[in-house]
């Protein structure tokens, strides 16, 4: 099981969204196909076909809570759970 798969299981899962890496649910997006720009700390993902914009900032090495939920839920909106380009 690679690393993006082991992020997806836990970001699916949502038991533990407090302790996700930021590194690695942005490795998760880039897989998807998601494009990114950066501005200071602010990581912002967007791909075609999705409206969501998903605005990320990392907090000591961590993703917010409340960002892997926003991450989980376009990843559930659109079926998105098996394309992996990693």
């Amino acid at each position: 099981m690679s690393s993006s798969e082991k992020t997806l299981d836990i970001v699916l899962r949502g038991t533990s969204d407090a302790n996700v890496r930021f590194e690695d649910l942005c490795n998760l997006l880039r897989g998807f196909g998601f494009g990114e720009r950066v501005r200071g700390s602010h990581h912002v993902f967007f791909k075609d076909g999705v409206e969501e914009i998903l605005n990320l900032q990392s907090r000591r090495g961590r993703a917010k809570p409340y960002q892997v939920r926003q991450v989980r839920y376009v990843i559930l909106k659109y079926k998105l759970g098996g394309a992996f380009d990693v």
